[in-house]
This record gives structure tokens, C-alpha cells and sequence, in this order.
């Protein structure tokens, strides 16, 4: 990943999001890491089972859990 300090940062900052990568890049202070500029996600397709194996489901999705009787 591409790093720049936060001065040049600072300097051409507006020119830099334009053409930030889909790497992003990692912004210093001081030669030290402080912040890391990722581009936004412009489609939602990326979302489609992202959270795969990462949740887990418990019981029915598709009841309240509360007993009712229609014909009341």
C-alpha cells in the first residue's frame, strides 16, 4: 500500500481523492502511520454476502415469537 505524509497530504488533498486506488492508501505524521485512506464502495452488489459466516441465526427469522390467534 502507497504511503504519503500528511503534509503532501494536506497540500493536494482534493487531487488525491480523485485518484485514490482500490488499495487505498496509509497517511503519516512523522514517518509513523496515523490514518489509511480506503475509496468508498460505489455498488451495492458489493454487500451481497459479505456477512457470510459471520452471523449466526437463531429460531425462526420469520415469526415474532408471539402466539395470536387470528380468529379473535
Amino acid at each position: 500500500m502507497k504511503t504519503i505524509g500528511a503534509t503532501e497530504f494536506k497540500q493536494r488533498c482534493l487531487a488525491i481523492l480523485d485518484r485514490v486506488g482500490p488499495e487505498g492508501l496509509i497517511i503519516t505524521k512523522h514517518g509513523k502511520p496515523v490514518a489509511r485512506l480506503m475509496p468508498m464502495e460505489t455498488t451495492g452488489s458489493a454487500l451481497i454476502g459479505s456477512l457470510e459466516g459471520k452471523l449466526e441465526i437463531r429460531g425462526d427469522v420469520l415469526s415474532t415469537g408471539l402466539r395470536w390467534d387470528a380468529q379473535s
